[in-house]
């Protein structure tokens, strides 16, 4: 009989745990080192198919496919070791049917070895997210604005900010974390609304342009460091590092051009025989 290991990293019933705890700190990666340097501060990490938009230049996340999810999953899962790596579900790998959903699901779980999954929309998913949760695989939903709906809400506008509207809001999250959902994103949510669902629901939300009083947050990491050209109303720059990049790679363009670079110290000489 073989021994397993005991787990090291932070699970998903951990961070369910964290309800009305300590907040719960995520970020996105798409890649190993970035995935080292986010390991160190944050609960969880996000593999999220906003790198459709980060990495490949789309508008929109709907061309990623589950194949990218995978590859950068698997980068960010070498490149971390405490945190839990969270994989988003892309759009048209899980919609169909709940079969199809645990088949990709299954994929995602043991290719990238990650901890959990994420998939978006509320009450129409509570069926999948029941089956996949009664099967083992960790879900984390997501309400509110979901960009992967993006052509049939028009525009990426934030959600609930008329009263009436709160009810189905409400409802997606209730259904979601009733089905088994171990913690649910709220994004771009009008902040009364955010702060009601935290209070009424029993597992963690994890906000994003929602409240202060979600049970964590999470941002795009390229969005926080001033990486990404536009960044939503939500999002507060902790850095801003492409001014700083470009400024690094003018520096080096000049010094190749006036061939200040490769210095003597950067050459290989000769050996002495």
């Amino acid at each position: 009989m073989s021994v397993q290991s005991a787990i090291k990293r932070k699970t998903a019933p951990d961070l369910r745990a964290r309800k009305n705890g300590e907040p719960i700190v995520m970020l996105t990666s798409y890649h190993a080192h970035t995935a080292a340097l986010v390991d160190r501060h944050c609960d969880a990490i996000l593999v999220g198919d906003s790198l459709g938009n980060v990495m490949h230049g789309f508008e929109t996340t709907v061309p990623v496919t589950l194949d990218m999810m995978i590859l950068q999953g698997r980068a960010v899962m070498r490149g971390s070791q405490a945190a839990l790596v969270v994989v988003d579900m892309p759009f048209g790998s899980y919609e169909g049917s709940k079969e199809q959903a645990f088949q990709s699901a299954v994929r995602i779980m043991k290719e990238t070895l990650c901890g959990a999954v994420k998939l978006e929309g509320g009450a129409r998913m509570a069926e999948t997210v029941a089956f996949l949760s009664e099967r083992g695989i960790p879900v984390m939903g997501h309400i509110g604005l979901t960009p992967q709906s993006i052509n049939t809400l028009g525009s990426f506008r934030a959600q609930g900010r008329e009263e009436e509207n709160w009810a189905p809001i409400e409802n997606d999250a209730k259904a979601i974390a009733e089905a088994g959902a171990f913690s649910i994103v709220v994004e771009a949510v009008a902040e009364p609304l955010a702060r009601k669902i935290t209070q009424s629901i029993a597992v963690p939300t994890i906000g994003i342009g929602a409240s202060a009083a979600c049970d964590g947050q999470v941002l795009v990491l390229e969005d926080m460091l001033g990486l990404s050209p536009r960044a939503p109303k939500f999002v507060r720059r902790y850095g801003n590092l492409g001014p700083a990049i470009e400024e690094a790679v003018a520096g080096y363009a000049r010094d190749v051009k006036s061939r200040a670079f490769p210095g003597p110290e950067h050459v290989y000489g000769m050996k002495k025989s």
